[in-house]
């Protein structure tokens, strides 16, 4: 049975979740407490309540450094998000109070792309900021997975048997060749020589497709971290790109996962079969080349087409993958008749996470069944 400090504190923590219209307790706040409730009351209060932020960037960026004081940085970055949709706070991410006082986090990211062409040209640079801190957390946490997890699968594609001698991988070859060893000459003989062939400028291609229609925020910010990463990866060549009902290549912004970003347009209709059209004619090596197309899959455009194009790039030898999300977001929405229809003719359509990408990658790249790997990696 709890001591009455407990119990006291579980009736403090309940009083401040549910709200002042539930204030039974008896309970007195103290004066922090008191400004928590009114931090709170201000986003998940009724909507008299609600209405003390309004429109206003010096009163939000006040009530945001409130919530800093109060919360740590991974609940701020909760209610922060909830403020922003439930108070429609979305216009005031133009202003320069708002963005100083902002905590970056990938849904602030997408919000920001959506409102782009919104923001005034004065305040363009403190925006980019706010991404290019998001940016450098993400590629200091997920560049090297990406590079290992690529780098080791077109290694291990490209090893091959009996090199030339300048080709050899020594250590392999050694211990390849241990049960040779000849104790008289102290040395091994190399019955097996290991290698790796001459590599070409790139060894596979690949082609990250994003859909940028408003749902795909979170999900287009990870591809375009990752389509940075494998960008400067000589052993691959990599494009990008992204569509809605217009199709921009941006393969030439890679070498800047920010301006990249900025070059996205979040919003606006679909129109899929046109974005895969444009990408079939970019495919030169369809055995060596990965697709991924990430999409929720609902066309705006002429599905019979964009079935036919499916099928098309599955004919030519191209390793397709569908991903209607690539996010920690949780489980998306997508056109289920459009998903069966690609796992008719075995293109595997999953929604991936980060963490798992830079795997998904090696295991296209070396050609495995993607939907095995799936079943076996990815949560359902």
């Amino acid at each position: 049975m709890m001591n009455k400090t407990n119990d006291e504190e579980t009736v403090r923590r309940w009083r401040l979740i549910l709200g002042r219209e539930y204030d039974g307790t008896g309970l007195s706040l103290s004066e922090m407490d008191l400004k928590i409730d009114r931090s709170l009351e201000a986003v998940y209060g009724d909507n008299e309540r609600r209405s003390g932020l309004g429109a206003s960037a010096p009163k939000v960026s006040r009530w945001l450094g409130d919530i800093r004081e109060f919360f740590p940085q991974s609940v701020v970055q909760v209610i922060q998000k909830d403020a922003i949709r439930r108070l429609n706070l979305t216009s005031l991410l133009t202003e320069k109070e708002m963005l100083q006082h902002v905590v970056p986090d990938v849904h602030l990211v997408a919000t920001l792309m959506s409102l782009s062409r919104a923001i005034p040209e004065k305040n363009k640079e403190i925006a980019r900021q706010v991404v290019r801190k998001v940016v450098e957390e993400l590629l200091q946490k997920l560049s090297s997975p990406m590079q290992q997890a690529v780098t080791g699968a077109l290694n291990r594609s490209s090893r091959r048997r009996n090199p030339r001698h300048n080709e050899i991988d020594w250590k392999a070859t050694i211990e390849k060749n241990l049960k040779h060893y000849q104790p008289d000459y102290r040395t091994i003989i190399p019955e097996v020589r290991i290698g790796f062939g001459r590599k070409r400028r790139a060894l596979k291609d690949i082609i990250l497709c994003l859909d940028q229609s408003g749902s795909m925020g979170t999900s287009v910010i990870y591809s375009g971290i990752f389509g940075s990463v494998l960008a400067s990866i000589p052993s691959v060549s990599t494009r990008m790109v992204v569509f809605d009902t217009a199709v921009v290549d941006l393969t030439d912004e890679l070498q800047d996962p920010v301006d990249l970003l900025f070059g996205v347009q979040l919003g606006g209709g679909t129109d899929i079969h046109q974005a895969l059209t444009y990408c079939s004619d970019l495919i030169t090596r369809p055995e060596e080349t990965v697709m991924v197309l990430v999409t929720d899959l609902y066309e705006g455009g002429d599905e019979k087409e964009m079935r036919k194009t499916f099928v098309s790039l599955v004919n030519r030898g191209v390793q397709l993958i569908v991903l209607p999300a690539l996010n920690d977001d949780g489980a998306p929405s997508y056109d289920k008749d459009n998903a069966r229809f690609l796992a008719e003719i075995g293109v595997p359509t999953f929604a991936c996470t980060p963490d798992k990408f830079p795997e998904l990658m090696a295991a296209a790249l070396n050609k495995q069944d993607i939907t095995l790997w799936a079943s076996q990696h990815i949560k359902r």
